[in-house]
């Protein structure tokens, strides 16, 4: 249990460092990358911990990467209808 979170710690701490930096195209592709990188953390920290423990890291990776998460929602809002 410890270390995924461990490594789900270490991808907050890089998607900080990330983002201090100026970036051209507005950091989407470091947003790829750890989006890339995130998903399978997510699923092993969601196997070890349980699905609370998974719910937690979403939401803080949510809030570190909230506008890819707000254009999915235009964008799904604009397929439903």
């Amino acid at each position: 249990m410890i270390l995924p979170l461990a490594f789900c710690f270490c991808w907050l701490i890089a998607a900080n460092v990330i983002a201090m930096f100026p970036s051209r195209d507005y950091h989407w592709r470091a947003a790829y990358g750890l989006i890339a990188i995130g998903v399978p953390l997510l699923g092993w920290v969601t196997w070890e911990g349980g699905p609370i423990v998974g719910i937690a890291v979403l939401a803080a990776g949510a809030s570190i990467l909230r506008w890819p998460v707000v254009f999915f929602w235009r964008w799904l809002r604009r397929m439903m209808g």
